[in-house]
């Protein structure tokens, strides 16, 4: 099965030369990393971090997701990127994987790696396979050209949560570990999400604080209490609870949040914003 993209032209540019400009000057931009670093070489099968990176137009979010992607760029890329996201359609299953076939975006095609992601599927209890999730839903789709930019050669592994609970969470973390055992190949994370909506300036940097502060804590558990004690509208909680969760069992103790904005560090307009961030499981 082809999937073909549902937000060229909007969430960043359809065509290839402007697409690659912009992502040139995420990376260039003040808010990213001022450079545009040189892919390195992965060998082995233990690949030394994932990653978390927002999913908002790239004229938003783009330069807050580079400092995510020049990290994954500086180690080499792994053999498989398994996505996650949240799901915004509301169609499809609790947790939606894309298990057979390729993504399309303007700068080529990605092939899903099958394999593993059938081997996920097969560890979980809430899991399914499922496309109808993934036809319209943005926030993986648009992790791609980042990636696209430096090489190809890369499989993925799309999985969409409509249920993020912790227990959904934490059933999909120990998927993706118990397959990642099984299989041998080396994988990383990515855990796409924004941060808080629609708050004013004032209060988007505080509800967020407390976010990153669990997030940077490794706290899964405190990050889901505070979701809900403080009705924080960040939309992408279960994939980093259940990347977290999946970095402490493969033996990353510890993340770094590398860089915080919002929308209206962007627009100039503070009254109702969105927050971005960045960070690294290591």
């Amino acid at each position: 099965m082809l999937r073909r993209p549902a937000v060229a032209g909007s969430f960043y540019p359809d065509n290839p030369e402007e697409l690659k400009k912009l992502i040139e000057s995420c990376f260039l931009d003040d808010g990213g990393v001022s450079e545009i670093p040189s892919l390195n070489t992965f060998e082995g099968t233990d690949y030394p971090i994932h990653v978390m990176v927002p999913h908002a137009g790239y004229q938003y979010s783009g330069a807050i997701a580079a400092k995510g992607y020049c990290n994954i760029v500086q180690n080499g890329f792994p053999e498989v990127f398994i996505i996650l996201s949240p799901n915004h359609t509301g169609f499809g299953s609790e947790i939606s994987v894309f298990n057979e076939g390729e993504w399309s975006t303007p700068l080529g095609n990605v092939e899903v790696d099958g394999e593993f992601a059938d081997e996920i599927i097969s560890f979980s209890d809430i899991a399914t396979a499922d496309f109808h999730a993934h036809v319209r839903e943005h926030s993986i789709e648009v992790q791609l050209p980042f990636l696209q930019y430096f090489s190809n050669d890369f499989k993925i592994v799309p999985i969409t949560m409509g249920s993020q609970t912790f227990m959904a969470s934490n059933d999909l973390a120990k998927s993706i570990f118990e397959a990642g055992n099984k299989l041998g190949k080396s994988y990383c994370v990515i855990a796409s999400t924004d941060l808080s909506h629609f708050n004013n300036q004032e209060k988007a940097n505080k509800v967020d604080n407390f976010v990153l502060e669990d997030i940077a804590e490794m706290n899964e558990f405190k990050l889901f209490e505070e979701i809900v004690q403080f009705n924080i509208t960040m939309c992408g909680y279960g994939p980093v609870m259940a990347t977290i969760s999946l970095s402490k069992m493969s033996g990353k103790k510890s993340c770094e949040i590398l860089g915080y904005r919002t929308s209206g560090d962007v627009t100039g307009d503070y009254s109702s914003v969105v927050g971005y961030a960045s960070g690294i499981f290591k």
